[in-house]
């Protein structure tokens, strides 16, 4: 079993957090997927952060450019761990 893990961008946490809920409806994730918020280098401001959904994917089910797709849907992106 491998350790692979996704990161995903959300501009907001309604994005971050309407992404983990539909990770599982349309991909059937299993283990819920954790949502991080991530402060820009140097922003004091609250409201200058992203939103980071990082999910495993130990079976190697998911397609990154499919997951890009994906976040895309939310104006966010799929990045390497």
């Amino acid at each position: 079993m491998s350790d692979v893990r996704h990161v995903l961008v959300l501009p907001d946490r309604d994005a971050a957090e309407e992404v983990a809920q539909a990770l599982g409806e349309r991909f059937g994730v299993r283990e819920e997927p954790r949502v991080v918020r991530d402060a820009l280098a140097g922003e004091d401001d609250a409201e200058d952060a992203q939103w980071l959904v990082l999910l495993r994917d130990e079976e190697e089910r998911l397609d990154a450019t499919v997951l890009d797709e994906f976040a895309g849907e939310w104006e966010g992106w799929r990045e390497e761990p």
